[in-house]
């Protein structure tokens, strides 16, 4: 997305609203960022009952500056939460958010806020992801939605839906990386103290068996091992033995840790550490998969347009022209 003036960000609050995936918000489009070039967003603060305060989770209360008229003229739509999961949002909150989209918003949610974009009839026939703990209620309010619980968050362009709390955050850094880039993006999440992208999934969030400490080691000296050596032949039974452990146990072990499995993880980790050089410019496309241990240019064009939704170079030319 080309940013010419600053893009207008709207947060619709609500009474009873956790604070965090609000102030998520708030610190990734609401501060302003002098050491980034350009115009960055503007962020308005929404409420069905402008003006009036509403009590957060926590005992403190927020006053919105701006009605719902604001939040469906923004151009990117934020719902952080509903009150309620089981009754969702009123009318007048389902006909702002349908409004946003009708214009050509781009609309998102964080939390439970998949069941105003559900109830607004944005998720019909499309994934979608919420908490892992709301993930159950929102397929059965919603049959329409295919959920899937797995994920940190599901990106259709005009409509994104983001998983629990921490996830908001994930998210949000992926607004900014699609409309300024990586670099900006790293820089936000620098700033935030953040990873500028986490991968995996929520399911290696949702309640299990605390893991041994040892167990634990051995999967991160395993990853560490790979990101050391990307560059070769990495396998599972290779990882397996850096951790000391049978290949079956090792996958086992792995998919609980980080939600996905160790070759996909690996691939995720090959993908990432190939943007730097496709947005340096100097490498041949056709070259820069050898250099992050892809075995042809075709499997590397393969696994980075699925991950990124783009090919290499077209990727190349939006960051290096950005």
């Amino acid at each position: 997305m080309s940013i010419t003036r600053p893009h207008r960000v709207a947060v619709l609050v609500s009474e009873g609203m956790a604070p965090f995936e609000f102030g998520s918000v708030v610190e990734v489009f609401g501060l302003p960022r002098p050491e980034i070039a350009g115009p960055w967003y503007s962020l308005d603060v929404c409420a069905e009952r402008p003006g009036e305060p509403m009590r957060m989770v926590g005992g403190f209360d927020v006053v919105a500056a701006h009605g719902l008229d604001i939040a469906a003229a923004a151009d990117t739509l934020i719902v952080p939460a509903v009150p309620d999961t089981r009754t969702g949002p009123s009318a007048a909150v389902v006909d702002a958010v349908r409004a946003a989209h009708a214009r050509g918003a781009r609309v998102v949610s964080i939390c439970s806020g998949a069941f105003a974009l559900a109830a607004a009839g944005l998720l019909d026939g499309r994934e979608a992801t919420t908490h892992w703990r709301y993930a159950d209620l929102l397929a059965e309010r919603f049959p329409a939605v295919r959920v899937d619980p797995g994920v940190l968050y599901v990106d259709h362009g005009d409509v994104l839906t983001s998983a629990g709390s921490a996830a908001g955050l994930d998210l949000c850094l992926h607004l900014v990386r699609g409309d300024h880039g990586p670099s900006v993006a790293n820089t936000v999440a620098r700033r935030l103290v953040v990873p500028p992208h986490r991968e995996g999934g929520q399911a290696q969030f949702i309640e299990a068996p605390v893991v041994d400490e040892g167990i634990a080691d051995g999967v991160s000296a395993a990853m560490g091992w790979a990101l050391a050596n990307l560059t070769e032949a990495v396998t599972v039974t290779d990882l397996a033995a850096r951790a000391h452990m049978a290949p079956r146990t090792f996958i086992r072990h792995f998919t609980r840790r980080t939600g996905t499995s160790p070759m996909r993880w690996v691939i995720a980790q090959r993908v990432a550490a190939s943007l730097p050089f496709l947005e340096a410019g100097e490498a041949p496309v056709t070259r820069v998969g050898a250099l992050v241990g892809f075995d042809s240019p075709v499997t590397f064009r393969h696994h980075f347009t699925r991950a990124m939704r783009t090919s290499p170079s077209a990727y190349r030319r939006t960051f290096r022209a950005a």
